[in-house]
């Protein structure tokens, strides 16, 4: 997991797919492998999942930032526009 954005309203992290992951000698089955971003609001205290087309969308966009560097407003209103999405409250364990 790494973390790509944090401010005081929201935060995002990539989720890799090919990240370590343990692995027990019973099991011989093989892994989905899957990436995505987690969407954090702050403010409402829940999250967003993107995965598939969603993350595939969401990469092209952060694909599009790295070209032409957004300000702290842009880039925090593109991840307003991902708050409907959002339904799962955040939980820590």
């Amino acid at each position: 997991m790494n973390l790509l954005y944090e401010s005081e309203t929201f935060a995002v992290m990539h989720m890799l797919a090919n990240a370590p992951a343990e692995a027990s000698p019973a099991s011989s089955k093989p892994l989905l492998e899957r990436h995505g971003f987690e969407i954090v609001d702050k403010r409402s205290g829940k999250e967003v999942y993107l995965d598939g087309s969603w993350a595939e969308m969401f990469q092209q966009q952060i694909q599009a930032w790295q070209q032409h560097t957004p300000t702290q407003e842009e880039v925090e209103d593109t991840l307003e526009g991902y708050t409907g999405l959002a339904q799962q409250p955040v939980v820590v364990h």
